[in-house]
């Protein structure tokens, strides 16, 4: 029976920690050329030169066939947006941006979600951002030796609930490190599964991914873009951590 879950080797851990840093780099550079008027094609392009100019590999494009340097998904979009020439970002707007690079054999996955405009903020869009921001680092805050997968799921769920915000089920967080998906899932919400023990070495994607309405979502009929039923809008943010013998290390705070 396979392993459900990976400890990654010290060696490992430094090229994993360099590819993640990289990630967590081009994520917030990325961020910096969003703005209303361009294309998610051109936003696309921007992630991939930005990715190449750091040494790295966009680790999302050709993954399973997928089309795109980065995933850019925008309003009632959750995850695996395509950039594509007809998609104009507008005022109002928030476009998460999942970051994948490749660099020596290590992978960095990280997301995050900004707002179009200068402009204030509408007061459900601050909460959504902001809920699921602090959903993350509750998440993070779990990822402890000695504690369960469903721990962190348990906390991610309790941030959620408590704030009346759905919780995309049909797609979960990850082990990742040196392939861009490792088991085990990190749910973001409780299951009758424990998962496994944390223990240093695990490198985990904690994202959760959070929507305004519903938590139920359908897939495009181009099979990547997921969004939710009921075209409300939808958040998503993403860090990789290290387990250690004590707190977790973030890999792609940048």
């Amino acid at each position: 029976m396979a392993r459900d879950y990976i400890i990654h080797t010290p060696d490992e851990i430094a090229r994993i920690r360099v590819a993640a840093a990289m990630a967590g780099k081009a994520r917030d550079r990325i961020a910096e050329f969003v703005r209303p008027g361009m294309s998610t094609k051109e936003l696309d392009m921007v992630a991939g030169e930005v990715i190449h100019s750091m040494g790295g590999k966009c680790a999302f494009l050709g993954y399973h066939g997928y089309p795109g340097n980065i995933c850019i998904s925008v309003n009632d979009e959750v995850v695996h947006g395509i950039g594509v020439p007809d998609r104009f970002i507008l005022k109002g707007d928030i476009v998460s941006l999942d970051v994948g690079v490749e660099y020596e054999g290590g992978i960095g996955d990280t997301a995050r979600t900004v707002y179009v405009g200068d402009g204030p903020v509408p007061s459900n869009v601050q909460k959504l951002l902001d809920v699921t921001r602090e959903a993350l680092e509750a998440g993070m805050n779990a990822a402890l030796p000695g504690n369960y997968i469903r721990d962190i799921s348990a906390a991610i769920e309790k941030v959620a609930k408590r704030n009346g915000i759905g919780v995309v089920r049909d797609f979960v967080g990850h082990g990742c490190g040196t392939k861009l998906h490792e088991p085990p899932e990190v749910p973001n919400y409780v299951t009758p599964r424990r998962g496994p023990l944390l223990q240093p070495g695990m490198v985990l994607a904690i994202e959760p991914m959070f929507n305004l309405g519903t938590y139920k979502v359908f897939v495009r009929p181009n099979r990547w873009t997921v969004c939710t039923c009921d075209g409300e809008y939808s958040a998503h943010f993403e860090h990789m951590v290290l387990i250690t013998n004590e707190q977790p290390e973030v890999l792609t705070r940048a």
